[in-house]
């Protein structure tokens, strides 16, 4: 069983030019960032495609960039040794450490998520930040997607769900992947970033 390790991690690895500054238009910006994973589903020994079928991997299914999905989030910390033991696809737990509640605005409304990191992990430079929404089961995986934070000195971070993914277990069940937390269940359908092939958007 394997576990699940976000994408974006890999890509800062292996394709180091995908996490530093651009200057270039947002919508292309985005664009590089899908074609750089599809690049890493297809080619890299850590994807969860399985080997035999890398060669047929045809490219991630996304909703339409929308700028109005990328919003500043202010973090208030949380209190130290904050633990939760957070399910996973496989029916395991895994201890998550709470850092601490984003606080931002969705077109008008007022929502919060908890950010996360691995107590196993010792890279503290990253947040994680599993969520489910409205859309999960008929346009987005049941199982809900993810967003990772590089960590910041004020507190305020960029929430850009047009980078929102799917779990490693959406492609292979070998993989051991957090389930997000009822507190990270947003009740407003979030249609910006990865999405399930059979919906017309």
């Amino acid at each position: 069983m394997s576990r699940c390790t976000t994408p974006l991690v890999i890509l800062c690895v292996s394709l180091a030019s995908a996490c530093g500054p651009r200057e270039v238009p947002y919508d292309q910006e985005i664009a590089n960032w899908r074609a750089q994973k599809d690049e890493f589903m297809r080619e890299s020994a850590e994807s969860p495609i399985l080997p035999e079928s890398r060669a047929a991997f045809q490219p991630l299914h996304y909703y339409p960039v929308d700028p109005e999905y990328r919003v500043p989030a202010a973090l208030s910390v949380a209190a130290s040794g904050d633990i939760l033991q957070m399910p996973t696809s496989t029916g395991e737990r895994r201890q998550m450490r709470r850092i601490g509640t984003l606080r931002f605005t969705l077109k008008g409304q007022p929502l919060t998520l908890t950010a996360f990191v691995d107590v196993a992990e010792n890279d503290m430079r990253r947040l994680f930040v599993p969520f489910s929404d409205l859309t999960n089961g008929n346009e987005t995986y049941t199982g809900g997607r993810y967003l990772d934070l590089e960590r910041t000195a004020t507190g305020i971070y960029d929430l850009d769900f047009n980078r929102a993914y799917f779990p490693f277990c959406y492609y292979n069940p070998k993989y051991d992947c957090p389930v997000p937390p009822r507190e990270n269940r947003l009740t407003t359908p979030v249609r910006a970033g990865e999405r399930m092939s059979a919906v017309a958007h």
